[in-house]
């Protein structure tokens, strides 16, 4: 007799994703993500599939489950996995299934870093917005043996209005934008109460009917890996006059920029994907600011935006995955001039959108514009501003020039890819004090849900100094002799075998399950901040600037304003300087954008800053290994 016979595994398998009921065809072996990637259905994979969160869980309803993974285990827990419950990015369909997505994990009323300094303020900041309107009354072609045209006629009340001859813009057709040029004949013979002509650097932007004079406005974008703000802004004045913020919709691909490049990777629509699902959430923004305002969108004449280099990428609908290869070559570093209808931004068609330039590599326009912001250029003795975030980015500046470098955090820092972690949201623990108990303070003062950045950190700094936590990372499921009573009886161990330290027990949280630090959770925390640590040490060290020499150090960004100063020095994820030299200056990369927008002056003066900072690539430094591994100790 021959040996039994087997039989063959499937080319292809449905899966029907519910409650909606879509079924998609799938190679054999493809991952649950994959095919609901597939199938247009949306499920967060906030660790770019990884199987480091619990945000892609699904529970398989009918057909039999994948086999569970070790990553399941760990991030759903064996009671979820009995449940039918699967991650996923790590459940591979080798037989017809339907699956449940969960609903996302409920993270309301988020704490996004919104607030700068007023733009007015910012030291020699002169208001020239490049914008130009003019208050006509002209008069239609009437003599047909005097040959001319609409255009032509405008042109003349313009050069009159001016006092003489006009240049630059309308002074040729070319620099005439379309929109205007079709508006303009019905406009000329029907406005009786004259004209306001808008120029734009040299072009004849719009052409509006009565005296608009008064209302000149701009946008200015600041694009993060995790929050998109958008800033509207009086471009006589300077003053914004709405603001309007939101998490970055692209994060359901990955939370970090890696995991962004390797989605973008996957399939040529990606790239497309990530770039329509950005430039949605900027039209949404931009129809809040107008309608927060009280404004019309055709009052708005100029935009800046800046971010990091994926994310300037993406924004553009370029491909990012040679930003993510060696020598990680951005597509452009340059500053860019483009119009709206060629950016997809729900303008008039030719208002003027202007990209602010890269630096090098993972620095990006979002550093160039912190730079601006801080006049780091200026400084007579050394200064560091330090944007934390997925992406960390520092730039040093002093009378000897300026450095900059990048340090892939990750989203740890903001609680991402932790067993209990979260965003700076409504439920989440953003400030500890470990004595011998624990205090701590939600947001929205509601029983906790989750442990985000700035609680963490707390939490960490409090571990360390009550003994917990060594300096080496490690949590004692035995605490040292000396440790109270009262933290020690919190110190578990889970039924993974990770040592875990409760912050809020079972009954206390909202979720039902108690809110705890693993090991593997600090292991993330020591990782992210040994990577901005060790990118400051490395500019200290280029640069010869001990902390005894550094004047001073800002924190910018969204968890470097959040974040409690004492407990960053005591963790070593900054110097220890004195408290009086150390500063929160919001975002300053907002800042910066919006200076670029209200004053050309200060946009080329960010053109000429981008190309005198020193980009520093760590990661060919052979001293960089020794200085990270140094940054990852807790001291």
């Amino acid at each position: 007799m021959g040996a039994p016979q087997t039989s063959p595994r499937p080319q292809a398998v449905t899966v029907t994703f519910a409650p909606a009921q879509q079924r998609i065809a799938v190679p054999a072996g493809a991952t649950l993500l994959q095919a609901a990637q597939r199938a247009g259905v949306e499920i967060v994979a906030t660790c770019g599939a990884r199987g480091r969160c619990r945000s892609c869980r699904v529970q398989i309803t009918a057909g039999t489950p994948p086999p569970a993974t070790l990553a399941d285990r760990v991030q759903l827990g064996d009671d979820a996995v009995q449940d039918r419950y699967r991650l996923a990015c790590q459940a591979e369909a080798w037989t017809d299934l339907t699956v449940l997505v969960a609903p996302p994990l409920e993270e309301a009323g988020f704490q996004i870093m919104t607030a700068t300094a007023a733009v007015r303020t910012a030291p020699g900041l002169v208001l020239d917005a490049g914008v130009v309107k003019t208050y006509v009354v002209p008069s239609p072609p009437d003599d047909e043996t005097r040959p001319s045209s609409d255009l032509e006629e405008l042109a003349r009340a313009l050069a009159d209005a001016a006092g003489g001859a006009l240049t630059g813009a309308g002074a040729r057709d070319d620099a005439v934008a379309l929109d205007a040029l079709r508006r303009l004949p019905v406009l000329l013979r029907t406005a009786r109460d004259g004209l306001t002509v808008v120029r734009a650097g040299d072009v004849l932007l719009a052409v509006e009917p009565g005296d608009t004079r008064a209302e000149a406005f701009g946008l200015a974008f600041d694009i993060g890996t995790t929050t998109v703000v958008a800033y509207l802004v009086d471009l006589w004045s300077g003053a914004a006059v709405a603001t309007v913020s939101g998490l970055n919709p692209q994060a359901a691909f990955g939370g970090d920029l890696m995991s962004r490049i390797a989605f973008a990777q996957e399939h040529p629509a990606h790239v497309r994907r990530l770039h329509v699902r950005l430039l949605q959430h900027l039209n949404a923004q931009i129809e809040d600011t107008c309608r927060e305002a009280a404004i019309a969108r055709e009052r708005i004449y100029k935009v800046v935006v800046v971010g990091n280099t994926v994310m300037h990428h993406l924004f553009l609908g370029l491909d990012p995955t040679y930003v993510g290869q060696a020598p990680y070559a951005p597509a452009v570093r340059r500053g860019l001039r483009l119009r709206a209808h060629e950016v997809g931004l729900r303008l008039p068609p030719a208002t003027p959108v202007f990209l602010l330039p890269l630096v090098a590599g993972f620095v990006g326009a979002d550093a160039t514009a912190m730079a601006l912001a801080t006049r780091l250029d200026a400084a007579p003795s050394p200064r560091l501003a330090v944007d934390i975030g997925t992406n960390g980015e520092m730039v040093l500046g002093g009378p000897d020039g300026l450095v900059a470098c990048s340090a892939p955090a990750g989203p740890a820092l903001e609680g991402a890819q932790l067993r209990c972690g979260m965003r700076a949201a409504r439920g989440a623990i953003d400030r500890v004090r470990v004595t011998p108990e624990i205090a701590y303070h939600v947001i929205g003062d509601v029983p906790p849900a989750g442990l985000c950045g700035s609680g963490i950190l707390d939490l960490v700094a409090g571990l360390l100094d009550a003994g917990v936590v060594d300096a080496s990372g490690r949590l004692h499921p035995e605490p040292p002799p000396g440790v109270p009573d009262a933290l020690r009886r919190r110190v578990t161990v889970l039924p993974d075998g990770l040592p875990a330290f409760v912050v809020a027990t079972a009954d206390e949280s909202a979720t039902g399950e108690a809110v705890v630090l693993t090991q593997a959770d600090i292991r993330q925390v020591q990782l992210a901040k040994g990577a901005i640590r060790a990118g400051i040490a490395m500019l200290q060290r280029l640069t010869e600037t001990p902390d005894d020499r550094l004047a001073e150090l800002l924190l910018a960004g969204g968890f470097g304003n959040y974040l409690n100063i004492d407990s960053a020095m005591r963790i070593g994820l900054i110097p220890r300087l004195a408290r009086e030299r150390v500063h929160y200056v919001g975002n300053a990369a907002g800042l910066g954008a919006q200076m670029a927008l209200v004053s050309e002056t200060e946009r080329r003066r960010a053109e000429a800053l981008a190309q005198r900072i020193r980009h520093v690539p760590l990661a060919t430094r052979p001293e960089f290994q020794e200085v990270f591994l140094e940054a990852l100790q807790f001291r």
